[in-house]
């Protein structure tokens, strides 16, 4: 007997019959009918893209390799950046029709608590300790948004639940972009979806998540997925720019984030770090562009957006 003859034989599990109640029918890999706005299939983001520095290297990496890139996302928050460099990031991206994203700080990694540092305190990472970094994040948003910023990375579902409410006073512009942080990453369609009804625009899922899990998101929300196709060390280090073809199939519409496996940690980033952050960026491009060659290789049917498509957070300076 198979093992597909013994499960058919067991009948349908309870656990089964109440997942029912969310989506029809469970199933393997399926395509996806969800695309962006602008009717593409998928975007380019590059990460851990920290200041101007790094930003105009993507830009001239993007140009050498004939690569688009729709989306840049930067880890050390806002709040390390002088109001000059939030400008010209805005001014930047907005002349590229870049969307620029902004983590917001500070953040418990970044405070004085210890349990972020402990074995297990990684778990804690993004997630804003009282009102004093709750405030803080606000403030942190406001400023770069008065300059331009329309995007940030949100990695704590208070922070998104009062964002949303500010959103509806009209006291923050209607077309920024909320990127659930990867720090909150879900990992099955229910949790997904919640984030998406908190306020989320885009939600980063796990790296390694199959295509099988991706395609059970896509059964309960076509909001954009978020997803590493190469992976920091410290998220798994996975290296799937091969898979970008059939990635997109079942997840579209996907912001493919091309990280960097075995490289140098760099938040907060700063003059310290700069020769690291500037050349990682310039290899995830290279990366990008590797990946969405062997793309049009294997297919002329997945569309990619231009870049300023709609639905980005392309900046306002």
């Amino acid at each position: 007997m198979t093992d597909s003859e013994m499960v058919r034989g067991m009948g349908t599990p309870r656990g089964s019959r109440v997942l029912t109640r969310y989506v029809s029918e469970l199933s393997g890999p399926r395509s996806s009918e969800h695309r962006f706005v602008d009717g593409a299939h998928v975007r380019i983001e590059i990460p851990s893209v920290e200041n101007p520095t790094a930003l105009r290297a993507v830009v001239e990496e993007a140009q050498r390799h004939d690569v688009p890139v729709h989306r840049v996302s930067q880890g050390s928050g806002a709040m390390l950046l002088s109001k000059s460099e939030l400008s010209e990031m805005a001014r930047i991206g907005a002349d590229e029709g870049i969307e620029v994203n902004l983590f917001v700080g500070p953040r418990e990694e970044f405070g004085i608590g210890g349990g972020v540092r402990s074995p297990d305190g990684a778990l804690l990472n993004g997630r804003l300790r009282g009102f004093d970094h709750l405030r803080y994040a606000i403030e942190d948003i406001l400023r770069a948004a008065d300059l331009g910023i329309r995007g940030f990375l949100i990695a704590d579902t208070g922070l998104m639940e009062i964002l949303s409410s500010m959103l509806a006073k009209g006291e923050l512009p209607a077309n920024i972009v909320w990127k659930i942080s990867a720090v909150l990453a879900p990992s099955n369609p229910v949790s997904f979806r919640q984030l998406v009804a908190l306020g989320g625009t885009t939600v980063n899922v796990p790296s390694d998540m199959s295509l099988g899990e991706l395609s059970e998101i896509r059964a309960l929300s076509g909001a954009p997925i978020d997803l590493y196709v190469e992976a920091p060390d410290a998220m798994g280090g996975m290296v799937r720019g091969n898979e970008l073809a059939e990635l997109v199939t079942v997840a579209a519409p996907l912001y493919a984030k091309f990280g960097l496996r075995n490289a140098r940690a760099v938040y907060p980033a700063g003059r310290q770090v700069m020769d690291d952050v500037v050349n990682n960026v310039r290899e995830k491009v290279r990366r990008a562009a590797i990946a969405v060659d062997t793309l049009s290789d294997v297919t002329s049917q997945i569309v990619m957006s231009k870049p300023g498509a709609p639905g980005l957070g392309v900046p306002e300076p």
